[in-house]
């Protein structure tokens, strides 16, 4: 019998997704085609009630910032702060204004409600401090990380050395640098110190954990490290955003995801003993190869979180891509993977890659979508993916 598409095809539901996934799963990257789109976090919520009641996963994580999600992660944990409080402070990216993050946040805290400590959903945001605008100042993270290690060790350096050498936020904060890097204040002599006193603090961290860990708790420790690593990565990004050579936009887009795979690591350790985690961001921060984005005349190339993490934890990390067909008058054409994808009976369907390769006589070509913000899967690379999502019109 000839296979056909039909045969690579479920309609969607969180069983036909996981029974394509590794049995060793402990990660899981749901991407996502394009961003503001209410239908895909919808579509997120359904899967991550169905991987929490049938599969035992107890955390989701967001393309949102690390510092921002603790607000998010007090008030579904513990109920701290209010459901607006949450949506207000606990997201980047403008994620709060978001109706489906919003219910999210509600069912993770009704879930929560009673449950005890160890049983209770978290929250995390695994991306840096970024915004379109550029990276924030490393003041926040790099002082809270200073001010919890001087309650409980003799630091070489004062707190009053670290705002001099910061000085105001302003000066990392500037959107010109965006553009232009001899804008940026990255590489100045101030910031230099600021990048050895970060590495130092850390390590401080690492070789006193035991000592930390009981005089406050593992979770303190745990923020701790969370705010050594923004601080570092973020030194690192302003570094980048002063370096002039050619290579620029592609070491930036670089750096930015490393910091989501350096927190998606610690996210998937810290939940080692209570589930594995969803992950949910971009199909691009996500993807097993390598990302490649046309921003105006600028060819970017650059490797995903998705794809350092893979390297990481190998068959324990798995990738579900989600695309489109038509929205609006963007009608994909036959030849492309979506057009190929719209024959489907199913308004949403998950797609195993395998089965589509064996079922396609002929090359496809990428889409070529009207909306620039929109980015459509690459059909050369969709079998680096355990499953694709397909929904039919947004």
């Amino acid at each position: 019998m000839i296979p056909s598409i039909q045969d690579a095809a479920r309609p969607f539901t969180g069983g036909a997704l996981t029974a394509l996934l590794p049995p060793a799963t402990r990660l899981l990257g749901l991407g996502e085609p394009t961003h503001g789109v209410e239908a895909f976090p919808e579509l997120r919520n359904e899967l991550f009630h169905h991987l929490v009641e049938h599969a035992g996963y107890r955390s989701i994580a967001m393309e949102s910032d690390c510092l921002a999600a603790m607000v998010a992660d007090a008030y579904v944990t513990d109920g701290i702060g209010t459901l607006d409080d949450a949506m207000r402070c606990g997201f980047s990216h403008g994620f709060g204004a978001s109706p489906a993050n919003r219910e999210l946040l509600r069912w993770m805290r009704a879930h929560n409600e009673g449950r005890p400590a160890p049983e209770r959903l978290r929250f995390y945001g695994f991306d840096g401090p970024l915004e379109i605008t550029g990276p924030a100042s490393p003041r926040p993270a790099l002082t809270t990380l200073h001010d919890y290690l001087a309650a409980h060790l003799d630091l070489a350096g004062s707190r009053e050395t670290l705002d001099e050498l910061l000085g105001p936020d302003e000066r990392w904060t500037n959107p010109a640098a965006v553009m232009d890097p001899t804008q940026s204040v990255g590489r100045t002599s101030e910031a230099g110190e600021l990048r050895l006193i970060a590495d130092d603090l850390r390590a401080l961290l690492t070789s006193h954990a035991p000592h930390l860990t009981s005089v406050t708790s593992p979770d303190a420790v745990w923020r701790a490290d969370l705010h050594a690593r923004t601080a570092a990565g973020l030194l690192r990004y302003h570094a980048g955003m002063a370096d002039t050579a050619p290579t620029r936009a592609d070491a930036l887009m670089g750096l930015r995801d490393a910091m989501m795979a350096d927190n998606l690591d610690a996210i998937v350790r810290r939940e080692a003993r209570r589930g594995p985690t969803l992950a949910f961001a971009g199909n691009r921060h996500l993807q097993r190869d390598e990302s490649h984005l046309q921003l105006a005349d600028l060819p970017l190339r650059w490797w995903s979180a998705g794809a350092i993490a893979a390297t990481r934890l190998g068959d324990q990390y798995a990738f579900a891509a989600t695309t489109f067909g038509t929205r609006g008058s963007d009608v994909p054409h036959p030849d492309t993977l979506e057009g190929l994808l719209s024959t489907l009976p199913h308004a949403r369907a998950v797609i195993d890659p395998g089965r589509l390769a064996a079922a396609l006589d002929r090359k496809l070509t990428p889409r070529v979508p009207a909306d620039h913000t929109y980015l459509p899967l690459d059909p050369a690379t969709t079998g680096q993916a355990d499953a694709i999502i397909f929904v039919r019109e947004i």
